[in-house]
């Protein structure tokens, strides 16, 4: 078996997370789960009907499962750089770059909002 070294392991880590998430959530892969998916109604407590994406097979369920859909790209990603590493590893480094910037900006974001949050609190005293 091959040694993979840590900042490998990091890398295919944060790939795998990203690609986890392109195809869970990203708008530009929703054309991969649409037609796995489709729309029902249910009426709220207070009356209101609110219409929901749910899966139609279990493989819609693979795609808008975050949970399902992240073992499945660390399968895949795994895999193909054990059989394939100097291929792979191009798409690894990319992925894992994009990875860890959404993983900062998620936190940079969070933060900003706090920061107009309490700056509107402030304005309200």
């Amino acid at each position: 078996m091959k040694e993979i070294s840590w900042i490998t392991y990091i890398m295919l880590i944060l790939a795998s997370y990203r690609l986890t998430h392109l195809v869970v959530f990203d708008k530009i892969t929703e054309f991969i789960r649409k037609p796995f998916m489709k729309k029902v109604q249910l009426e709220k407590e207070d009356g209101e009907i609110e219409t929901k994406e749910v899966p139609k097979s279990l493989f819609g369920y693979l795609l808008k499962c975050y949970w399902c859909a992240g073992v499945w790209s660390a399968i895949l990603l795994g895999a193909a750089y054990l059989l394939f590493p100097n291929v792979t590893f191009v798409f690894i480094l990319i992925f894992s770059i994009a990875g860890g910037q959404s993983i900062i900006e998620t936190f940079v974001g969070v933060n900003i909002k706090k920061v107009d949050y309490y700056s509107e609190l402030k304005k309200k005293e």
